[in-house]
């Protein structure tokens, strides 16, 4: 890398433009900029109007982040140097650019280095000195304690720490100074927390939240006698007691965002009693839903659940075997913190998790789901048949793909998928062998609408009969 040494370089640029009509920057260059409070920045050129020499337009530094020309008085571009052959030299102290013309000079100098341990402060705006020997600015982007980018652009245009050999702050601005207060806010927050105060009348039975699930866990147990903790706790967000201007609060526990804890404070009461009776309704539907007599209706062998899905899903699924149902999924019950609890584990995993279902017959729904999903994977497709259409609203969404699929069994599937600019979804259907019992085409699609039924999934029957290719794929 460069031998220079970047603590003691400077950087003289000399002969800065005058902001006016015919003396401003092409579109979309990056210039050093001084403005008309002595501050200095830089930007990305973007005129009001292209086709006119006007000096109305902006320099943008990001999404949402830009200098109106009007506040700007001299401007330098940045993208016209290549420092590399000064940067190898070890006995550079000063580069000066355009040197001899004394028009105007702005010195700067501090660099620092990632390899230090240095980093910029949150959203402060820095020049920077790239492993290419270019030059370049951008808005430091924290993402953790060590870690972070340079956004010079909007769209979220960026410098990976990777690229930049050197940095430096140019001058404060507000998105800068209002990051600085917030960091203020945060440190006098901390600081008010560090001996938060509890109101005797909401925190009467302590500042440990398990306090307070322990007392609602009492007087739910009196209408569900199976009730736990585990089963209260399925209900999610949990809540917490936290510190909060310096007091203790109750709250929704909403995890971590940027660094710091996202609490939702309760503010349904002003006692511990109105806590927990809250508690008791935020968590009584998962407990009323766990009652061991309905979830574990056909006892606590787990085979005795496979072979009920097993067998039922063989009978369209012809070609389905027990090895392809455990190729994916294994499921057990089994005691998890204390609970019995339907369990089970994908291929990759090493152990067992929940598997959250208020009843036997959920279980078998989801297995069902399941092992349908694992026969198709196992049916590979030997040839497809993409059905033509128009202009298709599916409840809002548009229709995009409705391709029909041969199985290597001879069976058939089809996938359908929708959606819009910004979101969109796919799902595909099994054509059961019941559908292809069917004499004629038209009973056939009656049969395959009840499967893939037009007012969900955009083709109905009057789209469909006429096809004749699909017909034929079909086998009709």
């Amino acid at each position: 890398m460069f031998k220079c040494n970047y603590r003691t370089l400077r950087l003289s640029f000399n002969a800065f433009h005058e902001v006016k009509a015919d003396d401003m920057p092409e579109y979309g260059d990056y210039v050093l900029l001084e403005l008309k409070d002595g501050r200095h920045t830089a930007g990305q050129w973007y005129p009001k109007d292209d086709e006119e020499k006007d000096v109305s337009g902006v320099f943008s530094r990001g999404s949402f982040d830009s200098v109106d020309a009007s506040e700007v008085a001299k401007w330098h571009r940045l993208r016209n140097y290549d420092l590399t052959a000064c940067l190898e030299d070890e006995h550079i102290g000063c580069i000066n650019f355009r040197p001899g013309e004394e028009h105007y000079t702005f010195e700067i100098g501090d660099f620092k280095s990632f390899k230090d341990g240095d980093f910029p402060k949150s959203e402060q705006y820095c020049l920077l000195i790239l492993k290419d020997g270019t030059l370049a600015a951008g808005r430091w982007d924290k993402m953790g304690e060590k870690d972070g980018l340079f956004i010079y652009a909007s769209a979220l245009a960026s410098h990976s720490m990777s690229k930049v050999w050197a940095w430096t702050p140019l001058s404060s601005d507000e998105v800068f100074e209002r990051e600085q207060e917030k960091e203020r806010e945060r440190l006098a927050e901390a600081e008010l927390n560090k001996n938060p105060k509890a109101d005797p009348e909401k925190f009467k039975y302590g500042t440990d939240i398990e306090a307070y699930y322990e007392k609602a866990l009492e007087k739910l147990r009196k209408e569900y006698p199976w009730a736990s903790l585990v089963q209260m706790k399925k209900q999610t967000p949990l809540y917490v007691i936290a510190p909060r201007h310096g007091f203790y609060i109750f709250g929704q526990d909403h995890g971590m965002f940027m660094d710091e804890r996202i609490v939702k404070e309760w503010k349904d009461g002003n006692t511990a009693d109105e806590f927990v009776d809250f508690l008791c309704e935020y968590t009584r539907e998962k407990v009323k839903n766990s009652d061991p007599k309905v979830k574990f209706t056909y006892g606590m062998d787990i085979e005795t659940y496979i072979k009920k899905t097993y067998e039922k899903v063989k009978k369209d699924y012809y070609w389905f075997t027990r090895k392809m149902a455990d190729k994916g999924c294994k499921y057990a019950i089994m005691q998890i913190d204390g609970e019995w609890e339907f369990a089970r584990r994908f291929r990759d995993d090493k152990e067992f998790h929940v598997y959250d279902c208020s009843s036997a017959d959920d279980l078998l729904k989801n297995m069902e789901y399941e092992y349908q999903e694992a026969a198709l994977r196992e049916n590979p497709v030997v040839e497809e048949y993409a059905v033509p259409f128009g202009c298709v609203d599916a409840h809002g969404w548009w229709l995009e793909k409705y391709i029909v699929y041969k199985l290597k069994t001879g069976d058939y599937k089809v996938y359908v998928q929708a959606g819009d600019r910004t979101t969109g979804g796919s799902r595909e259907f099994f054509i059961t062998p019941y559908c292809f019992e069917a004499k004629t085409y038209s009973e056939f699609l009656d049969r395959y609408l009840e499967i893939v039924p037009g007012g969900s999934f955009g083709l109905h029957k009057k789209d469909l009969l006429y096809k004749k290719k699909l017909r034929k794929f079909l086998g009709y």
